[in-house]
């Protein structure tokens, strides 16, 4: 979360570089955001605004024409199930709607570069299906998402390369096979490249041993 708030430039770094498409994070900070779309862990939305007043809010801020913004909110409140709420306020979604509409502002303007962070935390299946496919059609057109994930299975089911972070550091990157190595999965490659042991093997817990 740290590292994708500095490299969006939400967190200013201590010292180093940030460059997406080519551009310095820091030097040239509009040029870089009108390239991206984030969605943060954190999600903070305008709670007291519809969710297409949400996004013709946001198509609008980032200088997109205004029958422009309509017709590509209409097209993602459909494709990310949400038409049938659009009228209904922010504050009253579940936090699997709370992330399409966010996912759809960050995607409004047609980024080059989409980082999310956490996506599918706390979303209920059929809404992180319908997430994956709209991520998996945007990937297909040459752009890049970049995630932030805890669940390993999720990103060894999504993603082509792969970078284990630990302490502030990379510990390994590369393709999935490359980060892998000879584990049997990227779970385990995880925890061994991160030396984490088990702590549930220890005396510490033995009355859970017992019958009851």
């Amino acid at each position: 979360t740290t590292t994708l708030s500095m490299v969006t430039g939400l967190l200013r770094p201590d010292q180093g570089k940030v460059e997406v498409a080519g551009h310095d994070v820091w030097r040239d900070p509009v040029e870089v955001k009108s390239r991206i779309g984030v969605l943060p862990e954190g999600l903070r939305l305008f709670e007291r605004l519809s969710g297409r007043e949400l996004l013709a809010y946001t198509g609008r801020l980032r200088g997109l024409p205004g029958a422009e913004v309509d017709k590509r909110a209409t097209q993602l409140l459909d494709v990310l199930d949400l038409a049938g709420a659009q009228h209904k306020l922010v504050v009253d979604y579940s936090t699997g709607m709370r992330k399409k509409i966010g996912l759809a502002a960050a995607l409004l303007h047609n980024p080059e570069v989409l980082f999310l962070d956490e996506p599918f935390e706390g979303v209920d299946p059929v809404s992180a299906q319908t997430i994956r496919e709209v991520l998996e059609r945007y990937t297909r057109s040459g752009a890049t998402v970049v995630f932030s994930s805890h669940v390993m299975e999720l990103v060894e089911s999504l993603c082509d390369w792969v970078a284990v972070m630990a302490a502030g550091r990379i510990r390994a990157q590369g393709t999935l096979a490359q980060v892998r190595g000879e584990a049997p999965s990227l779970q385990n490659a995880f925890l061994e490249l991160v030396g984490a042991g088990s702590r549930a093997t220890d005396d510490s817990l033995d009355w859970l041993d017992g019958k009851r």
